[in-house]
């Protein structure tokens, strides 16, 4: 069960004007359920991603990256399959992946929407080295572009988010509405992930849709930036996917002036807004870790350089013995020290490093605090909110990862992944 992640309801979510969405059951690796989705966006839609560093990436993360490459305002559909990673596939896996953008784009084209291949980008989760059923994702298409002509097209944002789904527990999304140069601006936002969740990106997808007006290569910077304060600043297990994801589309519908530079006070406006939902987004994912019981706030203070204060985080994130500690509730809070110490901070000075739990002092100047006692570190332990706080002593710069412990039950899930 989801650590204090609210259940979403279908009225807490905005339609966001000129972007309609579409979900169909296509039997990829379940029957009766929800497992493709279809976005339309209108002409002159500016469009954003950031996508796993994995080396191995899956063939819809390739070809998305060729589309963005060479224009981020052509753009005009997306088609995402659950069940199915599509990675590890080979030359097969590629040719599998463009051939459903050439089918979707007849589909739409025959419903009247005229788009070509290449204004189509494709997206996949599931399990890795599996040929993607193409038939079954082709045979859904139709009945995905009739549920995004209809009525509920604009605002199938909550059943979008459900359709994503692999091993999450709850379904994700987030919506603000936030006035900008006197216009009411839209954003609304869905992801996936629980489990090969790590940094640069995760097992993760995640679609954020505005009405903002604003210029393509500005959103793009917004995208990476915004990607660093949240997608990648959270760890469940270590592990980076073949698949992540993330997409920022901009319908231009408002009557807004057009965002066309970083600096103006519209922009960072629309930033930090766009920020609140990547962030709750991305906080929802570790909170629905696989097996997760406790939400922990990693915070590194007192480094030189945002590189150093990272490696100390994700030294801690990362650490089997602490996620371990922090599921027993053990305060075990040597291990927490430890991972600091193997972070690759090679002059570090452990007699300057201090050390919390929410309040409570567990080490300073790199040994026990005279007056910790065990009982606190267990008190703070037992919640399923905590906050770490490890100051290096070295210098200003602070920086902040999410995470989670590590339980029975995520070698349970992943055990029986495939099953």
């Amino acid at each position: 069960m989801a650590v204090n992640l609210p259940l979403i309801q279908a009225s807490d979510l905005h339609p966001v004007a000129g972007i309609r969405v579409g979900i169909a059951q296509a039997g990829v690796r379940k029957a009766n359920r929800d497992d493709l989705t279809v976005m339309l966006l209108p002409e002159g839609a500016s469009v954003a991603g950031v996508f796993t560093t994995n080396r191995f990436c899956a063939a819809p993360v390739q070809i998305c990256q060729e589309v963005l490459a060479t224009t981020r305002s052509g753009v005009r559909a997306l088609v995402i399959n659950t069940g199915n990673a599509n990675a590890g596939t080979g030359t097969e896996g590629m040719a599998a992946a463009r051939a459903c953008c050439t089918r979707l784009a007849d589909e739409l084209s025959k419903s009247g929407f005229a788009i070509s291949a290449s204004q189509v980008l494709p997206f996949s989760t599931g399990v890795i080295m599996e040929p993607l059923p193409v038939e079954r994702v082709m045979a859904g298409m139709p009945a995905a572009i009739e549920n995004l002509k209809s009525n509920t097209g604009e605002n199938n944002w909550y059943r979008a988010a459900h359709a994503i789904m692999t091993t999450d527990t709850q379904a994700k999304a987030k919506s603000v509405q936030v006035t900008i140069d006197g216009h009411v601006v839209t954003i609304t936002g869905i992801s996936k992930g629980a489990g090969m969740i790590r940094p640069n990106m995760a097992t993760m997808l995640g679609y954020i849709a505005t009405d903002a007006n604003i210029d393509a290569d500005v959103l793009q910077a917004m995208t990476s930036d915004i990607a660093n304060a949240s997608f990648n600043r959270i760890s469940v297990d270590g592990d980076t996917s073949t698949n992540d994801s993330f997409m920022v589309m901009a319908s231009c519908a408002s009557a807004m002036p057009r965002i066309t530079g970083l600096q103006a006070t519209s922009a960072m406006a629309f930033k930090a807004a766009l920020l609140q939902v990547a962030q709750y987004l991305a906080h929802s994912i570790v909170r629905d870790g696989e097996g997760a019981t406790k939400f922990i706030t990693l915070t590194i203070d007192g480094g030189r350089t945002t590189e150093e204060c990272l490696k100390a985080g994700y030294a801690i994130a990362h650490s089997p013995l602490v996620k371990t500690a922090f599921f027993a509730s053990d305060p075990n809070l040597g291990r927490i020290l430890a991972a600091v110490g193997y972070a690759g901070i090679t002059d570090l000075d452990q007699n300057k490093i201090d050390l919390y739990l929410d309040n409570v002092c567990v080490a300073k100047n790199g040994g026990r605090h005279p007056d910790y006692q065990e009982a606190d570190g267990q008190r703070v332990m037992k919640q399923s909110e905590i906050t770490v706080r490890v100051n290096l002593g070295r210098g200003s710069v602070s920086d902040t990862v999410w995470t989670c412990d590590l339980s029975h039950e995520y070698v349970t899930i992943n055990a029986d992944y495939r099953s």
